[in-house]
């Protein structure tokens, strides 16, 4: 019987073709934003996002900290927009993510930013948005219309943005050569949906998503998705922190996903994987170095900072099929609308 064609599944299908519109388009924005910001040269960068904008955030903190060893820091944004502080943000870059870049405290957040003296940076689907007015540089997304309320192509073109952003500053030739060859990539990536997973979490109401390093934010969006398309109660932790204290609510056959990129952090989550399949969970880890755990068909890239977007994008392929086969139309979650306008 074939799959029904959900919007959230179109949407997936076309991450790779996003991609390559991104890096067709995308780049005078990056090159004048990554000028600014070696004119700028801020000691330490601030991120302002939510949802899985903010995992996105999360993962350009890691990509950051890796290559250029510049800290990013997360700013909630009710700082400005509940609280009306002002910070002193001098000598630091200011990153706010938003898909429709119209939610009122991540608008306030960077307006407070840019006062404060960071240099402001946004990314966003929307280059005529709230947000863009009151950024210093916009880099647009060019993910084109997204329609299922769970985000997809535009989570995974505000993280390959960033990160471009992050290259070209650095001026990284590797890393760019990786960035540029993402849609060959990708296409492959959203081929994989991982039906062994797909079987261990039937009736399951509870999993455990791991990452570490850059994988750990692709965890934290898995773990979202999880909750948002398919009702299932899914948590997110370092492989580092799972063993202090989560690991005790594992039974038998707890499905856990480790989602492991290949670099130095690889050899460490394995680890932890077979841990966890020793204790009698259901462990499935894109890593062909576990013993116990269930090694899952993965695509690399060719760099360990854009292996993890290949992750997530195998990652939505699978989420949308489980909530497809549990009766529930990930276009339309319940409780959810596509824009959040957060005050």
């Amino acid at each position: 019987m074939p799959h029904h064609q959900t919007q959230m599944r179109k949407e997936v299908l076309e991450i790779p073709s996003a991609v390559d519109r991104l890096l067709q388009n995308g780049g005078d924005d990056i090159a004048r934003t990554a000028d600014a910001l070696r004119t700028h040269a801020p000691n330490y960068l601030v991120s302002v996002a939510r949802g899985s904008s903010d995992h996105a955030a999360t993962y350009l903190k890691y990509a950051s900290e890796l290559l250029m060893g510049k800290p990013i820091a997360s700013i909630g944004p009710s700082i400005a927009s509940i609280y009306n502080k002002q910070l002193d943000l001098t000598g630091s870059a200011c990153i706010s993510v938003s898909q429709s870049g119209k939610s009122p405290d991540i608008v306030e957040m960077a307006r407070m930013a840019r006062a404060g003296g960071a240099l402001s940076i946004a990314l966003t689907n929307n280059p005529d948005s709230p947000l863009a007015q009151v950024s210093d540089h916009t880099l647009n997304l060019h993910a084109g219309p997204e329609l299922s309320v769970a985000a997809t192509k535009t989570f995974v073109n505000s993280a390959i943005s960033g990160l471009w952003l992050l290259a070209q500053w650095a001026e990284d030739a590797d890393l760019l050569k990786a960035i540029y060859n993402l849609p060959d990539n990708l296409e492959n990536a959203v081929g994989i949906d991982w039906p062994e997973v797909r079987s261990a979490v039937e009736g399951r109401q509870s999993l455990f998503c791991l990452g570490r390093g850059p994988s750990y934010a692709i965890s934290g969006e898995a773990a979202l998705k999880f909750k948002e398309t398919c009702q299932i109660h899914a948590e997110s932790y370092s492989s580092a922190e799972v063993l202090h204290g989560p690991v005790s609510i594992v039974d038998g056959g707890f499905p856990t996903i480790a989602l492991a990129a290949d670099d130095a952090a690889a050899d460490a989550l394995a680890d932890v994987a077979d841990n966890l399949a020793e204790k009698g969970a259901q462990v499935f880890a894109t890593s062909t170095d576990v013993k116990k755990a269930t090694s899952l068909p993965t695509v690399r890239t060719g760099h360990p900072l854009t292996d993890p977007i290949s992750l997530v994008a195998s990652f939505y392929a699978m989420v949308e099929r489980v909530a497809s086969d549990r009766g529930i139309n990930p276009d339309a979650p319940r409780h959810l609308k596509k824009v959040t306008e957060t005050v």
